[in-house]
């Protein structure tokens, strides 16, 4: 039976205006999970709530720190804990 968990990343660089989100949702309904991305206003930066496998949550932090063609990764803040089961889906949140 697959671990369950909940991921909160914070992706800083280059990852506004260049598609982050969207690729972030396809990558995370790609892989089964639920949450939701949205950008932070006050910094160059996108939060990524997501909870599901911890295996396919690991998957998606990988492809976070590829991100699209036009991004730039800097660094990735990573926390972990239980799932919730709060989601219904994977959104992009504005």
């Amino acid at each position: 039976m697959p671990e369950l968990a909940y991921l909160t990343a914070t992706i800083y660089g280059h990852v506004q205006g260049v598609y982050y989100r969207a690729f972030t949702s396809r990558v995370a309904k790609s892989l089964g999970l639920r949450g939701y991305v949205r950008n932070l206003p006050k910094e160059n930066a996108v939060e990524v709530h997501a909870e599901g496998d911890k295996e396919k949550l690991e998957e998606l932090l990988r492809q976070l720190e590829i991100g699209p063609p036009e991004s730039l990764v800097e660094k990735i803040d990573v926390s972990w804990s239980s799932f919730t089961g709060q989601f219904s889906n994977f959104e992009v949140r504005f």
